[in-house]
């Protein structure tokens, strides 16, 4: 090797370190990354535990509905989420958040996901992956078809209870939602609502007790001035469909914290945990207690939406209240729906599952009782957003159910309603064995 070789040698030698420090300067390190890769994680794990909630809802609903309509029930439920997955992709997303808006309305356009292998540089580092942030925010607007689902099962049409779906889950979800998470104008003055116990759950509720009343009752169910219990077809599915459900909830509220870049927002996403599930216990033994006082005999079928009920009472704010402020909210949804149940069949109301009371009712409770621990709420302002939500949900769900009915009607025929749906609409059944009577 001559002189020339070694000189250039050592010159490129001495280059390494200074090359290396470059790269390395030129590199994100952790601080800059960790905060966006935490977040993706976060919302991808909270995604998984609520896309399990749909799970959770069919189980409950095929528990609580007779066994001739329970095929029905499956199919709505796969149904529904898989139209509200291409609904939310195709317009839903961009319409909840268009950025740059009047704070009322915007229609947007499909969901565009980052590139494949996505560079650091060119991506939004402050916050989280898009294909993250739009699954999470998914599986909430799927939970909130799951509700209507539930409320005007077994007799209603299939084909004309999807149409409605697409409209809620593409338009009426999004366009309202915008208006708190999307920075409208619920958002500008004020109102609080941390998971959505008014965005997500008495949204739900509102469309479906517009559905209940244009609907109508089941056949037999209010006869000479008297209420005929309809019991469900397996109440051990519906139990399994409450745990289901309650699981999926540490995803609907923790995975709300939007964050988890600090030891603050992990800290933070645990208290959430804590609190949900003493809101959820709570309700369940309040509704345990309450109707072994009132009929003499605990109801199981309240003692699981009591659990419900807690659980949507929590979702307004999670994270503020201490885990005493969790138990006493949580009960508190359990005594609404243990009272409001039997209200609503007074007004001659079917809900077959107890989704109103569940999550209208409890849903309303939760976004005043945020007052009680966030210092930033106010009782008007809370009171104008439920109102707000009230007013547009059940008023375009009215418009939407009563042209349904005009046109292609909404109701199955009465023989069709005494076989059962899954024999007159589907032509199969969930338990042939066992699902005449």
């Amino acid at each position: 090797m001559t002189l020339k070789h070694l000189l250039t040698l050592s010159a490129a030698a001495a280059m390494l370190p200074a090359s290396a420090a470059f790269a390395q300067d030129a590199a994100p390190g952790f601080d800059e990354i960790g905060p966006y890769i935490m977040t993706t994680l976060l919302f991808c794990m909270a995604g998984f535990l609520v896309f399990f909630m749909a799970a959770g809802f069919a189980m409950l609903e095929g528990g609580l509905v007779r066994s001739k309509n329970v095929t029905m029930q499956m199919t709505k439920n796969i149904a529904l989420y898989s139209t509200a997955a291409i609904m939310y992709w195709l317009v839903g997303f961009n319409t909840m958040y268009p950025g740059d808006f009047n704070g009322y309305f915007a229609i947007g356009g499909q969901t565009v996901l980052d590139a494949v292998g996505v560079s650091a540089a060119d991506a939004a580092l402050d916050y989280a992956s898009v294909g993250s942030d739009f699954f999470f925010q998914l599986v909430f607007v799927a939970a909130t078809a799951s509700i209507v689902s539930g409320a005007l099962a077994e007799r209603i049409k299939l084909w004309p209870f999807l149409f409605f779906v697409v409209v809620l889950t593409g338009l009426m979800y999004p366009i309202s939602g915008s208006w708190k998470w999307g920075g409208g104008w619920l958002d500008a003055m004020g109102f609080q609502d941390f998971a959505g116990s008014t965005v997500v759950h008495s949204v739900g509720g509102w469309a479906a007790l517009a559905g209940a009343i244009i609907l109508g009752p089941r056949l037999g169910k209010y006869k000479d001035g008297r209420v005929n219990p309809m019991p469900g077809s397996n109440l051990a599915l519906a139990t399994l469909g409450t745990f289901i459900l309650w699981l999926g909830w540490f995803g609907f509220n923790g995975g709300s914290q939007l964050a988890m870049g600090t030891v603050g927002d992990v800290s933070d996403v645990s208290r959430i945990f804590a609190n949900t599930n003493m809101a959820a216990a709570a309700g369940a033994i309040t509704a345990l207690i309450l109707t072994q006082l009132l009929y003499k005999k605990p109801d199981l079928t309240m003692v699981l939406n009591g659990a419900l009920a807690g659980l949507v009472s929590i979702t307004a704010e999670p994270l503020a209240p201490t885990l005493f402020g969790a138990l006493w909210i949580g009960a508190v949804g359990g005594v609404i729906v243990v009272l409001t149940v039997p209200m609503l069949d007074k007004f001659k109301i079917d809900d077959v599952v107890g989704a109103i009371p569940v999550h209208l009712f409890a849903g309303i409770w939760g976004t005043i009782a945020v007052c009680f621990y966030n210092s930033d709420a106010a009782f008007g302002t809370q009171i104008t957003g439920i109102f707000a939500y009230g007013v547009f949900t059940f008023v375009a769900s009215a418009i939407i159910w009563f042209v349904l009915k005009m046109t292609v009607g909404i109701r199955v025929g009465e023989e069709e309603e005494i076989t059962g749906l899954d024999t007159t609409e589907l032509g199969m059944e969930a338990y042939p064995e066992f699902s005449k009577g």
